[in-house]
């Protein structure tokens, strides 16, 4: 999983092609951390499906908010800069594979 930053989100993720999945998070948010293992599992499982990364919110605020992130967990999906599907706050592992496969 590749951890982003104000710094490099917009060449890791604006301006990357193929599906790219972030999951937005942070260490006071305990869903997130519950949610963490499963995800880290899920990219090294469908690694050649899409690039996984991880955006932690603190120190990033403003940036979650530019991506319409309201509420933690939330997981975006883009496609060529775009986001093209969401899951955010009652997210199960089974979701986020589905949403993934669905999109690959």
């Amino acid at each position: 999983m590749l951890a982003l930053t104000k710094e490099n989100f917009e060449e890791e993720v604006k301006k990357a092609e193929g599906l790219i999945m972030v999951d937005f998070w942070s260490e006071k948010c305990e869903p997130c951390k519950a949610l963490m293992p499963s995800v880290h599992e899920l990219a090294e499982k469908h690694a050649d499906k899409a690039k996984f990364c991880s955006l932690d919110t603190n120190g990033n605020k403003r940036l979650a908010m530019s991506q319409k992130v309201l509420g933690l967990p939330t997981i975006l999906f883009y496609q060529n800069g775009e986001i093209v599907a969401e899951l955010c706050n009652e997210i199960s592992i089974e979701d986020v594979e589905a949403k993934l496969l669905e999109l690959a």
